[in-house]
């Protein structure tokens, strides 16, 4: 028994070391994949400020280490089981009549904490920092709209489906002061408006432009409508749309219970917003399950047969979690779509990779036993 205790130490340390390894290498990634790029999004088109940037982005983290930890437990387990049969370590312990059950168990063990931990970030600290970085990001956006000492930029404004509806240009921005405007404004049915300024200003409710004209003109862009000359003209709000969409209801910043009495207590929402919650929702218990799946998957994979030379583990854990999140990301876009029932397409990917797992583990455990 003592024996026993000592060989789950030892695989435990050997698991929450390359655990660790893996949660700083796959947040990275996540990380440089998405946040990143909206990062420099917000800092480029909305003139939101770096450390505010920065701060945002930390307030994130929690979201991204929901989808990291899965893949650090799947990460730990196979290197670590794939060392210990590259090393012939399998192979004592099953001379001295350990089976893979037995050899798995901390593995196992190791996966259901993460699974754990993974659902109480998601459940109580990624909802509370997703709140506060949109606060922030609304914040800052009305603070500073126009990136300052910029040259020869846009800025667009969209509806609904990410149709445009106006387009700014301007020339040259300089403490505060516009140089330069052409503004493209094709929200109106049938005609299309151009204004042009010289100078202007921009604040966290409008557009101020002074020294211009307004031209209106057909939809085929071949016969002017109407102009007027103006000395000064206030148009529209600079980032009414992106505001709009930061204030609509979020399922990042909802706890599984939070979204489930929202979800019952907006039963007529639009269809396609009504999706989104639902596939959220049942996606919130199915992402830190994937914890166990990923175990019972990764285990029989790490198996290295006696000939082999070389540590599998890193390219079969890159090519599961590359799959899986694959699948994962189609199937919930057909249950955002409508094409899948919101449950199915949360828990399809889950329900296959648990059948192939449970099959292989079945498989190898009853061959090496």
């Amino acid at each position: 028994m003592k024996a026993v205790k000592t060989l789950d130490k030892y695989i435990s340390k050997q698991l929450l070391e390359v655990f660790l390894m893996g949660i700083v290498i796959f947040t990275s990634i996540v990380f440089a994949s998405d946040t990143f790029t909206s990062l420099i999004k917000q800092i480029s088109m909305y003139g939101i400020p770096f450390n505010i940037a920065i701060l945002i982005v930390v307030l994130k983290l929690p979201s991204i280490l929901v989808l990291s930890i899965p893949m650090g437990v799947l990460f730990s387990i196979v290197m670590t089981i794939n060392k210990l049969s590259l090393n012939s370590e399998i192979t004592v312990m099953r001379s001295c009549a350990i089976g893979l059950s037995r050899i798995a168990k901390p593995a196992f063990a190791f996966a259901i904490s993460g699974m754990f931990v993974c659902f109480f970030i998601n459940e109580f600290i990624a909802p509370f920092a997703n709140a506060q970085a949109k606060k922030l990001t609304i914040w800052a956006i009305q603070q500073q709209n126009v990136p300052d000492g910029k040259v020869n930029f846009t800025i667009k404004q969209t509806g609904d489906h990410n149709v445009l509806k106006k387009l700014l240009y301007v020339e040259k921005s300089e403490k505060k002061s516009l140089n330069n405007l052409t503004v493209l404004d094709v929200s109106k049915k049938n005609t299309i408006q151009i204004v042009q300024a010289n100078k202007g200003s921009a604040n966290a409710e409008a557009w101020e432009f002074k020294n211009g004209v307004i031209y209106t003109i057909n939809d085929t862009g071949k016969k002017i409508l109407n102009s007027t000359v103006f000395d000064n003209l206030t148009l529209y709000n600079t980032t009414s749309g992106l505001k709009d969409k930061l204030l609509k209801e979020s399922a990042e910043e909802m706890s599984f219970f939070q979204l489930l009495r929202y979800i019952k207590k907006h039963p007529n929402l639009e269809t396609h917003y009504l999706n989104e919650l639902k596939v959220s929702l049942y996606d919130k218990l199915a992402l830190p399950t994937m914890s166990v799946v990923f175990a019972l998957l990764g285990v029989p994979l790490a198996m290295t047969p006696p000939r082999a030379r070389f540590n599998r583990g890193f390219l079969f854990s890159i090519l599961l979690i590359f799959l899986y999140y694959l699948v994962r990301a189609l199937c919930l876009s057909l249950g955002e779509t409508g094409t899948l029932p919101p449950i199915i397409a949360a828990w399809l990917p889950n329900i296959v990779l648990f059948s192939a797992g449970a099959y292989m583990y079945h498989k190898k455990a009853f061959k090496i036993s």
